[in-house]
C-alpha cells in the first residue's frame, strides 16, 4: 500500500515514470516556476513530492527560502537526497506533515505565514471539495499581500463528453513518444487513504475557481493547460 499521491509502488521511479504518465510534466512544472516571481523570498510547496518542482523554483528564485511539506517518508528520502545533491539543502525546511490537517489548524501542523507564494504539484486532487475551499481558504492566510498561489492538477472534464476526448489526448501523446500507456498504468500502486487525502478527487476549473474566489483570491487565472491538466490560481 502507498500513500495518495505516492502514485508507484517504488518512489525511486516516480520521476522516470510521471514523465511517461503525464505530457508535458516538466513543462508544466516550469509554468509554475516562472510565475512564483524571481524576487520571492518565502515560499511554501504543499506535497513537495520528489522535489522535481522545489528545484525549478529554485533556479527561478536566486534569493528563495523554501518551506516543502509532504505526508510521506519516502518522498521526504528522495528529495532529501536530491537537495543534498545539487547543493540545496540549506535553502529548503522539510516537514513531514499533512497539509489537510494544516488546513484544519490542528495542532503540531503549523508552519508559519507571511509566504510570497504558496505552491503544489499533483497533490490537492486528493482532497475533497469542501477540504478544497479550507486549503485555499488557509493559503490566502499564509500569504502576504499580492501573495500568489499556484497549482497544477488534473481536472475534471467541463462536461462527459470531453472525458473520451481527454483519454484519447493522452493516447495519441503517448504514441508519439513511443509509450505503452497501459503498461505505465500498470506501474500505478495500489493507494489508501491518509489523513484527509484519499484517491483522486478531482473538480472542474470552474469550482477550483469559485473556491479561490471566496477564499479571498481577487485575481485568478489558467496559466497552463494541456487538455485535462492544468495549472491555475491566482493573487490574494
Amino acid at each position: 500500500m502507498i500513500c495518495p499521491g505516492e502514485v508507484f509502488a517504488d518512489t525511486k521511479e516516480f520521476d522516470t515514470n510521471i514523465r511517461q504518465l503525464l505530457p508535458y510534466y516538466d513543462e508544466m512544472l516550469s509554468a509554475i516556476a516562472l510565475c512564483v516571481g524571481s524576487d520571492s523570498k518565502r515560499i511554501l510547496e504543499l506535497g513537495c513530492g520528489t522535489g522535481e518542482l522545489t528545484l525549478q523554483v529554485l533556479q527561478q528564485c536566486p534569493n528563495a527560502e523554501v518551506v516543502a511539506i509532504d505526508y510521506s517518508p519516502r518522498m521526504i528520502n528522495v528529495i532529501q537526497e536530491k537537495l543534498e545533491f545539487h547543493g540545496y539543502q540549506e535553502k529548503v525546511q522539510l516537514r513531514q506533515l499533512d497539509f489537510g490537517a494544516w488546513a484544519n489548524e490542528q495542532t503540531g501542523h503549523d508552519i508559519g505565514g507571511n509566504f510570497d507564494a504558496v505552491i503544489s504539484s499533483l497533490a490537492i486532487h486528493h482532497l475533497s471539495d469542501e477540504m478544497k475551499g479550507k486549503l485555499f481558504q488557509k493559503i490566502a492566510r499564509s500569504l502576504k499581500p499580492n501573495g500568489r498561489f499556484w497549482n497544477a492538477d488534473p481536472l475534471l472534464p467541463e462536461f462527459p463528453e470531453l472525458s473520451d476526448i481527454y483519454e484519447q489526448s493522452r493516447q495519441r501523446w503517448a504514441q508519439q513518444q513511443g509509450l505503452d500507456l497501459d503498461q505505465v498504468r500498470n506501474k500505478i500502486g495500489q493507494s489508501e487513504t491518509y489523513g484527509y487525502s484519499s484517491h483522486d478527487q478531482l473538480a472542474t476549473l470552474d469550482t477550483h475557481f469559485q473556491l479561490l474566489q471566496q477564499a479571498g483570491f481577487s485575481k485568478t487565472a489558467v496559466i497552463w493547460k494541456y487538455y485535462n491538466l492544468g495549472v491555475f490560481g491566482g493573487l490574494r
